[in-house]
């Protein structure tokens, strides 16, 4: 048995949840803003009073490595590493993309969503990336990936041979912006989520598939570029 600390922190919903053998057994999340360094500690301590788990009894720590918001998943990241550190617990990490994805299968399979011909379809979700960029990647509907993860400009003929051949359905915070240039998608409104973290983490320490804690760095996939205020300083 294995109970999971699952953190998501790289787009503006912060969200935390514990989960038991890959079931999420609680969740608190917000996406009110950007204030995750205060709500990622206040969720973990609500999340362990309210199931009765001490920190000692935690199997290992989840965290989603990107890409994203930079800042965020530095916060994310940075934390999970010091209670991993304190608690000398592994720390699992799972691509944001492919816990976003798995949000929306789980989201299908409890009749959440209702979307025509799923099982043929082509999942990408897509996180923002400022203007008209969004990282994304293509999955199957069963969460297997069909490409790399890419930083994409959306345009009119963005994935037009994939469109051209399946049914492609796109969601997260970096989706509804690309309805207009891709109207033969399906949007749906699927958000990130730390319970996407917990079957995949799972998995991935049950194969003993866990990080160098020192080492370990958010998954960014592109430069941090720092933009010069336009502020005039006296």
């Amino acid at each position: 048995m294995s109970l999971i600390l699952c953190i998501e922190t790289g787009t503006d919903v912060c969200s935390v949840g514990i989960a038991r053998d890959g079931e999420l057994l609680s969740l608190r999340e917000s996406d009110q803003g950007r204030d995750h360094a205060r709500n990622v500690a206040l969720f973990v301590d609500e999340l362990l009073r309210e199931t009765g788990v001490m920190p000692d009894e935690l199997d290992a720590v989840a965290v989603g490595k990107g890409p994203g918001s930079y800042t965020g998943l530095r916060i994310g990241v940075s934390f999970a590493k010091g209670l991993c550190y304190g608690q000398q617990i592994p720390l699992v990490a799972v691509g944001s993309l492919d816990a976003l994805t798995e949000v929306a299968r789980e989201d299908y399979e409890a009749g959440i969503l209702d979307v025509e011909a799923w099982s043929d379809a082509v999942l990408m979700p897509m996180v923002d990336a400022r203007r008209m960029e969004v990282y994304t990647q293509a999955f199957t509907a069963e969460g297997k990936p069909l490409t790399e993860v890419s930083a994409e400009v959306i345009t009119a003929e963005s994935f037009a041979q994939l469109r051209a051949e399946k049914q492609v359905i796109i969601f997260g915070n970096g989706a509804a912006k690309c309805c207009e240039m891709l109207s033969d998608v399906t949007y749906i409104d699927v958000t990130p989520s730390a319970r996407g973290l917990a079957r995949l983490a799972q998995e991935r320490l049950s194969a003993g598939l866990t990080e160098d804690i020192a080492y370990f760095e958010p998954f960014y996939l592109k430069d941090f570029v720092v933009i010069p205020s336009k502020k005039k300083l006296l």
